[in-house]
């Protein structure tokens, strides 16, 4: 008797799992897919530095024919002079001001319809909100959000047009701060959670084109910009956001070219990227059956571990406080 309900117990541990994942693998939406590279046209903003010239060299590398956008036609020059070195394929180059709608879209018109879109331009200024100056508040929106929305929305007509090329994807670089926020992050927390609803809701639009939208959520990485931001942030900010660590630029572009050609929809760049991830899955599109096994499964653990990243976060606060008084 003792023997046969271990056995029933046992057949239902394993049963359970594995109903769940037969479940989700009809579930999952949108379906899985492989988004080449090799030969397509990839354009890239911000591609004059960091992680935008790390993933043009990438492309580049992949064989892609690669455009990349920036304002600095100097150092867009240089970045097209270092990518042919490396790779020897020559880049198109566009200087253009992603605020501006119609500059983007003579860009765009320039270079020929697109395979894939990665939207990489980003400012980020951390400052306390009681302290932030309003036009730059507005500059990070207006770069980081609006300048998205028209790098889309001049795009799109020529991927919609794509005849017999495979699918497409467009690609966003949000950050980690785009996914919890962060002591001294107010208003670039607010320009980059706004991404995550316009890829969520951009991904319904384009799914019936054969378009992929993929997020890339890194942390803080090592790039000419960052170390300026470094000048003005403040200390409980670097405090806080010691806890996921940084990342070079190529790292980044690494793990972000993967997600992408994995039309993966979103896109972590490390370990506490990952957690950060299944934690904050919500109502995100998951394309994979698995991830989305481990996101039911773990919800629960990862709940309570961002509790404790919470209580840690707010003891670090109040440490800080107490010191300065």
């Amino acid at each position: 008797m003792v023997a046969d309900t271990s056995l029933y117990l046992l057949s239902l541990l394993l049963l359970l799992p594995l109903s769940l994942l037969v479940t989700l693998f009809f579930l999952v939406r949108p379906r899985h897919v492989t988004i080449p590279i090799k030969s397509r046209h990839v354009f890239i903003t911000g591609g004059s530095s960091g992680i935008g010239l790390a993933l043009a060299h990438r492309a580049a590398a992949d064989g892609a024919r690669v455009s990349i956008l920036a304002r600095d036609l100097e150092k867009l020059e240089s970045a097209k002079q270092s990518i042919s070195l490396a790779t020897g394929i020559d880049v198109a180059i566009y200087s253009a001001d992603v605020r501006d709608y119609d500059a983007v879209k003579s860009a765009l018109e320039k270079a020929g319809d697109v395979d894939v879109l990665v939207c990489n331009q980003g400012v980020f200024v951390p400052q306390e909100l009681e302290s932030h100056d309003l036009e730059e508040f507005k500059f990070m929106i207006d770069v980081n959000v609006i300048g998205t929305f028209h790098l889309i929305k001049a795009a799109l007509p020529g991927m919609k047009g794509r005849k017999d090329r495979g699918p497409g994807s467009i690609a966003i670089i949000s950050s980690q701060a785009g996914q919890v926020g962060i002591y001294g992050y107010t208003a670039y927390s607010a320009s980059k959670f706004a991404l995550r609803g316009m890829a969520e809701a951009l991904q319904q639009e384009v799914i019936a084109e054969d378009i992929h939208v993929s997020l890339i959520f890194p942390p803080d990485t090592e790039t000419p910009g960052f170390v300026e931001e470094n000048k003005r942030r403040p200390e409980l900010t670097s405090i806080i956001a010691a806890s996921s660590g940084s990342m070079k630029a190529e790292e980044v572009a690494q793990k972000a070219l993967s997600g992408i050609k994995s039309g993966k929809f979103i896109v972590p760049c490390n370990f506490e990227g990952v957690m950060l991830s299944i934690a904050t899955a919500g109502l995100s599109p998951q394309p994979s059956f698995l991830m989305a096994f481990v996101e039911v499964v773990a919800a629960g653990i990862l709940r309570f571990a961002a509790l404790c990243f919470q209580w840690n976060w707010y003891s670090s606060i109040e440490r800080w406080h107490t010191k300065k008084r």
